[in-house]
């Protein structure tokens, strides 16, 4: 009897800790799905609000990294400039905690089909695009984005020619 009270305590334990973990995945993806919806919505102020002061964004390119401040400065120089709209077709997130390593922490994954449209009939561009949050806090503190930049300039009608070479 001893045994199985030990194990009922245990297991409501256990339940809880889980509720807590699957509390604070839900917690994660809504915040990044707030963040998203500041982007559909051209809001380069409320992306603010869910990016950590330390925040840190790498990506599409290797050498693309960028803190909070140049992050939302840039965002607010695309939105006066380029971008008429962004929309977030078929996307997907999903949370998970990475346990230990580099990249220790809770992150939420979004995959999606933007589609960008830009400003005084520039264009249009259809891509895929991956990024992940890292989330510390309630706040993003990091985050990976990868699409394909070459696609997109080829949408944008941009011919992609090899340097000449030279002998």
């Amino acid at each position: 009897m001893k045994h199985l009270i030990t194990l009922g305590v245990l297991s409501i334990c256990l339940m809880g800790c889980a509720a807590n973990t699957d509390k604070q995945h839900a917690a994660n993806i809504d915040l990044v799905n707030q963040y998203i919806k500041s982007v559909e919505d051209l809001d380069f102020n409320s992306m603010s609000n869910y990016l950590d002061d330390s925040y840190v964004g790498m990506g599409p390119s290797k050498a693309d990294t960028i803190n909070k401040a140049d992050a939302i400065e840039s965002w607010k120089t695309n939105v006066t400039n380029l971008y008429e709209k962004i929309h977030y077709n078929r996307s997907k997130t999903v949370s998970v905690t990475i346990p230990d390593g580099p990249n220790k922490g809770d992150w939420v994954v979004n995959w999606a089909e933007l589609n960008i449209i830009y400003k005084d009939n520039k264009g249009e561009v259809t891509i895929w695009a991956n990024t992940n949050y890292l989330i510390e806090n309630g706040k993003i503190i990091r985050s990976f984005t990868v699409y394909n930049e070459a696609d997109a300039l080829r949408q944008l009608g941009y011919k992609i020619v090899a340097p000449m070479a030279t002998e």
